[in-house]
């Protein structure tokens, strides 16, 4: 078990600056992110960390936004077994059920086994609760899936559970790519494939729906990627942002020649549906 180093981060205002952050931290290595009340806890491996490893952190210089950190060195601990102690199972309107390996299966129709470790995306959040409700309520069946930042790879597994003909899941974290793939194997998942990268890699690729549960500043630079990649009357999912981005993210859909259809919100986060 490796040790970890915390860094607390102090951030003013909080949207989009966190959003930004988090982007920033995730390129240089750092593995996972809680979202404070005041700001953000990013976590690395000490080995990893290193005095100036935040001197390229735009973010940090900037002057619209004050930040400021401590750092703590976090001994070695269980992380399987702390998460196991928190970790709930998620039943989403009765039909879908988003449990650990250790809960006890129950009778429902969707049955959604996922080990997230350290991966985003166990169904707690409510980007991907609110992405999962979309899912349930979409006909998949024999349709092309994208899964953009997949993370655990959950929405995934879902939409082929929901009937989806071929699936690409993707995230440019080493350790959501490696997640996704186990999950994907623990619930006999056999027409997804992952891969790790960005949105380069959807050069080529097609799809009848697209979801993207990824924070807004990634999401408005690579929609013209999507868009690019989904087929005429094709359907993009959009999370991972907050009520007050909606307004950005709708002009920007719609400056590419998408159309709103619908949106959905909890806790002030909002998932959202285009179609082509």
């Amino acid at each position: 078990m490796l040790p970890y180093t915390a860094y607390h981060f102090e951030v003013n205002p909080l949207n989009p600056g966190v959003d930004i952050l988090i982007a920033e931290l995730g390129e240089l290595g750092f593995e996972s992110f809680v979202e404070e009340e005041n700001g953000v806890t990013a976590y690395i491996p000490s080995k990893n960390s290193f005095p100036e490893i935040l001197k390229n952190v735009s973010i940090l210089n900037s002057p619209q936004f004050q930040i400021s950190y401590t750092t703590e060195e976090i001994q070695p601990v269980n992380w399987n077994e702390e998460w196991e102690k928190n970790f709930q199972p998620i039943n989403i309107d009765g039909i879908c059920y988003i449990r650990a390996p250790f809960h006890p299966k129950i009778e429902t129709r969707y049955d959604i086994v996922i080990e997230p470790k350290m991966s985003f995306g166990t169904g707690h959040h409510a980007t991907t609760w609110l992405m999962a409700r979309y899912i349930l309520k979409e006909d998949f069946k024999e349709k092309t899936v994208l899964d953009m930042g997949c993370g655990t790879g959950v929405l995934a597994i879902l939409a082929e559970k929901k009937g989806a003909e071929k699936l690409d899941a993707i995230d440019i974290d080493r350790w959501c790519y490696e997640n996704t793939m186990e999950n994907v194997e623990r619930n006999d998942c056999t027409k997804t494939t992952v891969y790790e990268g960005d949105a380069k890699v959807l050069k080529g690729k097609q799809y009848d729906i697209i979801l993207a549960n990824i924070n807004r500043n990634i999401l408005l630079e690579d929609l013209p990627i999507y868009v690019q990649s989904l087929n005429r009357t094709g359907s993009l999912f959009l999370s991972g942002f907050y009520v007050e981005d909606l307004k950005i993210i709708q002009d920007k859909c719609q400056n590419l020649g998408l159309l709103y259809e619908s949106c959905k919100v909890k806790d002030n986060w909002v998932a959202v549906k285009f179609v082509k």
